[in-house]
Parts: structure tokens; C-alpha cells; sequence
């Protein structure tokens, strides 16, 4: 799934659709950006993170791999047939986007 940083001063969901953009020519206006899951994880080192997962409700542009030296590909797959070797915390915001796990997931704790 597309993600990134906010960048200095940068409101979350223009940094969303500006990271959207870069990274997959996907176009979209930040007020079309639906807020559906929150992750708060905790990485094996202790390091922590918040991300905010959100939903497109309009857009423009066809998606397209723009960073293939840390994507392998762009592909869509259907809720009930995802592929098991998901990154566990983009996973776990997935998941949370389809209704498995309420609004909030604490990863890592």
C-alpha cells in the first residue's frame, strides 16, 4: 500500500495524497480521503509509529509503480483471497480498513 512521512507543516491528508501521488500517479483531492483505520505499532527495535490508514472516494489517474525499486508490483487482489506474505503493519491497516479490527489497532505492544 502506497505510505510515507508528512512532510514539515503538512496537513495529514494532503501529505496522504501527496505520498498517494508520488508513488502510484494516483491523483486525489485530500477532502476525498475518508479516514477508515489508525495503527499504532510498535517495531521489534522499540521504535514507534502511527499511521493513519485512509479511502479514496474519488480519483483520477490509472495506478502505475512509480517507485519499482521498493515495490514489486501494484496489484489488486479481492478481501477474501489477499496474499500471505503481507508486511505486517500495513497488514494490520488493511485488516483494520475491512471492518476486522475496529478503528484502532495497537501492533506490536
Amino acid at each position: 500500500m502506497p505510505s510515507g512521512k508528512l512532510d514539515q507543516g503538512e496537513p495529514l491528508t494532503a501529505g496522504a495524497a501527496r505520498e498517494l501521488f508520488e508513488e502510484t500517479d494516483v491523483q486525489v483531492e485530500p477532502e476525498h480521503l475518508k479516514l477508515r483505520h489508525v495503527v499504532h505499532h510498535r517495531q521489534e527495535d522499540g521504535s514507534e509509529r502511527i499511521g493513519f490508514f485512509f479511502e479514496a472516494t474519488q480519483w483520477k489517474g490509472t495506478p502505475t509503480n512509480k517507485e519499482p525499486e521498493k515495490c514489486l508490483t501494484l496489484q489488486w487482489f479481492t478481501d477474501h483471497d489477499l496474499p500471505e506474505d503481507i508486511i505486517e503493519y500495513p497488514g494490520a491497516g488493511l485488516f483494520g480498513c475491512l471492518g476486522r479490527t475496529g478503528v484502532l489497532t495497537q501492533y506490536g505492544w
